[in-house]
């Protein structure tokens, strides 16, 4: 895992054309992608140590080929550009004392509840290469970068999850609900946000809350459920110490996960050793990671500890990384 730069924009544009629609961060629009990298090199080249409204797109490359064959991205606080709007789940509760009935009713409210937040998204791994844990380094590769920058970013952090898309590429929670305001199909609504924007929702969007029995039955069944494709990364999420706390996204109502950077299970269980020796096999599987902004580099290694406390990491590995004994590099259980 590096960060990207510029000249990976090609292979940028034909992993995006692969992603089958509502994949908002990676949309298959040249424009769009080479501004993403744009302000990554910004954001890298940036001297301070503050927070500021910046974008990192990342990408996993097959140091042999030197193809790239995933990507994603850290968002350092939401909301800046322009508003984040989700939905919010809640209930009204209301008693009827001449009925003896109590009414429970569903509710959507649109809030900007998580602005400020960090968001991690954009994660997309080429089909083919579904296998040897490289989901699991994509994902977690975010969580090390903001660890090693930790000054750059907030407390909390948010996860997007795709939601339900039908097999015509449409989606059932934007046909039930916010299609019926804004005249336009699920799929054009995704492109015009994903180049401009969603402040067109500030504008067109109504701002009372939505009883969801007025739904269709469709929109309502989809409503915090990820994308088929996206179970697995839900679980990954949860297992990293996300929840899922009721948002949902105001596109294709997927949720949206929250968590704690501190809190976080790779966050919280990496530590910072400093290379002893190199060794040729053996040695328990870890995520290693050194350099900080453009120098940032992750990967799966093979680490061992030895009796007097140091370390010792497989020289691949090392070379992947750039590490001679006496570096110092972040290391990080694999479960």
């Amino acid at each position: 895992m590096r960060p990207a730069r510029a000249d990976d924009l090609q292979t940028l544009y034909e992993m995006a054309k692969l992603t089958g629609g509502g994949f908002t961060n990676l949309p298959p629009d040249r424009v769009s992608l080479a501004a993403k990298l744009e302000r990554t090199e910004k954001a890298l080249s940036r001297s301070g140590d503050d927070v500021a409204d910046e974008l990192i797109v990342m990408v996993l490359e097959n140091v042999e080929t030197g193809q790239v064959r995933g990507t994603c991205q850290i968002f350092s606080t939401v909301g800046q550009s322009w508003p984040f709007y989700s939905y919010r789940l809640g209930v009204l509760t209301q008693h009827s004392r001449e009925l003896g009935r109590t009414f429970r009713a569903q509710m959507l409210s649109l809030t900007t509840d998580l602005e400020g937040s960090v968001e991690v998204g954009g994660l997309f791994l080429h089909p083919r290469e579904r296998a040897e844990g490289l989901g699991l380094l994509l994902a977690r590769s975010r969580y090390l970068y903001i660890r090693g920058h930790r000054s750059r970013f907030g407390d909390r952090v948010i996860a997007e999850l795709r939601g339900v898309i039908d097999e015509a590429g449409g989606s059932p929670f934007w046909d039930g609900l916010a299609g019926r305001f804004f005249g336009m199909s699920f799929q054009e609504a995704d492109e015009f946000n994903a180049v401009n924007g969603n402040q067109f929702i500030a504008d067109l969007m109504p701002k009372t809350p939505i009883y969801t029995a007025m739904l269709t039955d469709s929109a309502r069944a989809v409503i915090g459920l990820p994308h088929p494709n996206g179970r697995a990364a839900m679980r990954m999420l949860e297992t990293e110490g996300f929840e899922n706390a009721g948002y949902v996204d105001i596109f294709d109502g997927g949720p949206t996960m929250i968590g704690q950077i501190d809190q976080l299970k790779t966050v919280s269980g990496a530590r910072d050793v400093i290379l002893d020796q190199l060794h040729d096999k053996g040695g328990r599987k870890m995520l290693i990671a050194s350099g900080r902004l453009s120098d940032f580099r992750c990967a799966w290694g093979y680490v061992e500890e030895l009796p007097d406390g140091g370390v010792s990491l497989d020289g691949t590995s090392a070379m992947l990384l750039d590490l001679k004994p006496g570096s110092s590099f972040t290391m990080a259980g694999r479960a």
